[in-house]
């Protein structure tokens, strides 16, 4: 009688393991929970791949799965050969209709075009939001790519990768003074900047690489910063948002802007421009950005 119980048990705890792993859900078939909660069923590992989000194209690419990429949108950029690809419209207005005849068997995105993961559901497409929230997010979901695609391997030496980089710069700036900075988004108001504040990549690579954000204490993630704030936080250092190469507004412009002048940062010519690109993006390059900062923040520490 015992026997049989410890037999039934075993096959309950074998059972509830399989059914929480959600892994293999039939013969040749997955099924994944993506990072809205949803839980999304594959027939197969995808050959037709659309993604419409730059940073989710980057994480495809490095992933090795260029050739199943069928389209991306107009902003995805990198590398070079997600260039070539058929467009689908914009990051914030994919065209629908196109997606739905480039017969895809799944299709990637972050979820802020919410019409377009309920018109493919109601159409029986494949769509997996991948929409880190941390650091830790993007390494997770890097794997969660590798897993749906057949790519595990791949994955793993990625983010395996990634993580001995991030505690390379982490240990090697445990020990050092920690600098203000404050992190330029878009100054096209040069009495109201945007930056970059608590639960951005941008507030977690600052502090990763030694240096502590002016803003971490704000409301939200990406939020504008009156000058008397700004002056009262006198930062150490400006880090300035560049895109393709230029900035909303160049480091000699800042530098003769009233108020600004008077600046810890201005004084000390310690403004710096950093790609947006490396920072923003929630794909394997983020790391770069990490050591970009850091190699900002603490030049002594990482001299070639």
């Amino acid at each position: 009688m015992r026997k049989t119980c410890l037999a039934l048990l075993l096959i309950i705890v074998i059972a509830a393991a399989t059914a929480c792993a959600g892994a293999q859900s039939g013969p040749g078939t997955i099924t994944i929970t993506d990072d809205a909660g949803r839980q999304v069923h594959l027939d197969s590992v995808p050959a037709r791949i659309i993604s419409h989000v730059p940073s989710i194209t980057e994480t495809l690419f490095a992933l090795g799965l260029g050739d199943k990429v069928v389209a991306d949108s107009d902003d995805c950029d990198y590398p070079e050969a997600a260039k070539t690809k058929p467009k689908i419209g914009g990051y914030y207005t994919p065209n629908i209709e196109e997606i739905v005849a480039m017969k895809p068997d799944l299709v990637l995105t972050d979820g802020y075009v919410p019409e377009l993961i309920t018109k493919l559901d109601s159409l029986g497409i494949p769509i997996v939001v991948i929409n880190p929230k941390d650091i830790n997010g993007v390494l997770s979901d890097i794997e969660l790519l590798g897993n749906i695609t057949g790519s595990q391997q791949k994955a793993q030496e990625i983010t395996s990768d990634m993580k001995k980089r991030i505690d390379a710069v982490v240990n090697t700036v445990g020990n050092a003074s920690r600098p203000s900075v404050f992190y330029v988004l878009d100054a096209t108001d040069t009495t109201k900047p945007w930056t970059a504040g608590p639960g951005s990549f941008v507030d977690a690579l600052i502090s990763l690489a030694g240096g502590v954000n002016v803003a971490a204490s704000a409301s939200d993630p990406w939020i504008q910063f009156n000058m008397e704030e700004l002056v009262g936080a006198n930062p150490d250092i400006i880090l300035l948002d560049s895109n393709m190469g230029t900035t909303v507004i160049p480091p000699q412009e800042l530098k003769e802007l009233p108020v600004w002048q008077d600046l810890t940062a201005v004084k000390e010519n310690r403004i710096y421009t950093i790609d947006a690109d490396l920072v923003d993006r929630s794909g394997p390059r983020i790391v770069q950005g990490l050591e970009d900062i850091a190699k900002i923040l603490h030049p002594e520490l990482f001299k070639d």
